[in-house]
């Protein structure tokens, strides 16, 4: 049971064409993507001590604050509301995707100030994984579940 799909033929074109409405993740999604973070910080955080405690500590710091401040935009946008406010939640979301970026920047800039010799390509890098890699892993069994 994939997304809903439609069939329409658009105004002033020949030809039919089906359009495929995308759904908004649901809150068990979400969760899935949140543990997957917290397990994946925690392994890539082990393998990188193999590499010594600054890359060990960079790459924790890195996708520790990807998976925190995931966490805080899910805590944000799936709190209760009413339907009848879509607005609401229109700026709900917006309002988390800010505070996400105020948040992820005031952690970073605090890890920055604080510890002397952090690896950047490591926390970047760390950062970068923890966020497409859980992310892709939990629309992949979701589809699978699907068909």
């Amino acid at each position: 049971m994939g997304s809903p799909t439609y069939t329409a033929q658009p105004h002033g074109m020949g030809s039919l064409q089906t359009i495929t409405i995308m759904q908004q993740p649901d809150a068990a999604q979400v969760k899935r993507v949140l543990a997957a973070q917290i397990v994946l910080t925690l392994v890539l955080t082990a393998l990188a001590a193999a590499f010594g405690a600054v890359h060990a500590l960079s790459v924790m710091i890195g996708a520790g604050v990807c998976t925190m401040a995931n966490a805080l935009l899910a805590f944000w946008v799936f709190k209760p509301y009413r339907a009848q406010e879509a607005g609401v939640l229109v700026m709900r979301f917006y309002a988390a995707e800010i505070i996400k970026i105020v948040f992820i920047l005031v952690m970073f800039g605090i890890a920055i100030a604080l510890i002397d010799g952090l690896n950047f390509p490591a926390l970047l890098g760390a950062y970068f994984v923890a966020q497409v890699i859980p992310v892709l892993i939990a629309s992949s069994t979701d589809a699978e579940k699907k068909t």
